[in-house]
């Protein structure tokens, strides 16, 4: 799988990989984006509500297929962005994601684990009209 770590860790991944939490779509989402990851073939599509105030995460839902890293991650992260101030997610970076997974991620597979970050990250900047793009791709990231 190209992770190393504890066996703790490996086994929660494995988990939400294979019982996704917050899967699925938000019918009254404030924005939805989609992401993918070309070199894997992985995709993942984010619905993002915000409070009245637009400042806070109230729900996050995704859908997609792809790797194990790459599910496993979107469906921790849905859980973690829920309450999270918009400003927050802004400022996440892979570092974040990779400690919120628990284990090492080799080089190959860091763009897996980081899409789903940067599908919210991009979504919301799409939605405050601070990015122009119709779909986030990993492809010209630096490793």
């Amino acid at each position: 799988m190209g992770i190393g770590g504890s066996d703790m860790y490996r086994q929660q991944i494995l988990d939400h990989y294979k019982n996704p939490r917050n899967y699925g779509e938000l019918e009254e989402a404030t924005f939805t984006h989609v992401g993918e990851n070309p070199m894997c073939g992985d995709t993942i599509e984010m619905d993002v509500v915000l409070d009245d105030d637009e400042e806070v995460i109230n729900a996050v839902a995704f859908r997609g297929d792809g790797c194990a890293i790459s599910q496993a991650s979107a469906s921790m992260l849905s859980e973690q962005l829920a309450g999270m101030p918009v400003e927050d997610l802004a400022e996440m970076d892979r570092d974040d994601v990779i400690d919120m997974l628990g284990v090492d991620i080799s080089p190959m597979r860091v763009k897996c684990a980081v899409l789903a970050e940067k599908v919210a990250q991009d979504g919301a900047e799409i939605y405050f009209e601070e990015l122009d793009v119709d779909k986030t791709t990993t492809e010209d990231d630096e490793d």
